[in-house]
């Protein structure tokens, strides 16, 4: 056995695999892009709030769910909405719901249970409402036990933050941004129509964004 790949297996530093099996987003314009989410490897996407975050998500759902896959949703603040995301065409009774009450270490131990008890089609971990010190307290460990056990496995493991934390154990990061909104209606009564969403590719880079429109913010 090579001792250089020893040495790097023990730190958490393994090479990409040259060729992974994707899932579309759903999204023609950013699957144009990406190909689609690597299987069995971990996806940062990130933004601000009202940033499409949500919208991306779902649509991420509703595809795995379209093929039958059990998905799980691991939600640290109790921001999901099973409404808007039926909605979205995503298969409620394929959706294991964690709600976590505000507790990050709650979320992180569970993320981790559903990743080394597998069958996953998608799990995501919804971090957005963490504070930065909270954020920044989490162990780096944490993201290469989490890369471990998804090698080799078709499980999915997207990561929605305000700011990337996975980093170098991410294969994929999307960068969300709101681009236009539309109103109807007069001055003071006026209701939200339509949102252009951004979706920037930070890691692999590509040289262009894909853009696409939603009915309600994420």
């Amino acid at each position: 056995m090579d001792p250089n790949a020893a040495r790097t297996a023990t730190l958490g530093f393994r090479p990409e695999s040259k060729y992974r099996e994707t899932l579309a987003s759903g999204l023609a314009s950013l699957d144009a892009i990406i190909e689609g989410f690597p299987r069995g490897a971990i996806s940062e996407i990130i933004g601000p709030e009202s940033s499409g975050r949500t919208t991306l998500i779902h649509s991420l759902l509703a595809a795995s769910t379209s093929n039958y896959e059990v998905c799980a949703y691991v939600d640290t603040n109790d921001s999901f909405d099973p409404v808007s995301a039926s909605a979205a065409g995503i298969a409620l009774s394929q959706i294991i719901w964690i709600r976590c009450g505000s507790n990050a270490g709650h979320a992180l131990k569970a993320a981790d249970y559903l990743l080394h008890a597998g069958g996953f089609g998608v799990v995501i971990l919804d971090l957005c409402q963490i504070t930065p010190r909270i954020a920044n307290r989490i162990p780096i460990s944490y993201w290469y036990r989490f890369r471990l056990a998804l090698e080799n496995t078709p499980t999915i493991l997207a990561l929605v933050e305000k700011e990337p934390l996975a980093k170098s154990c991410a294969s994929l990061m999307l960068e969300m941004k709101r681009k236009k909104t539309a109103w109807t209606g007069a001055p003071g009564f006026q209701i939200l129509r339509e949102v252009e969403l951004e979706v920037i590719p930070r890691k692999p880079v590509r040289p262009v964004a894909a853009h696409f429109k939603a009915k309600s913010l994420g």
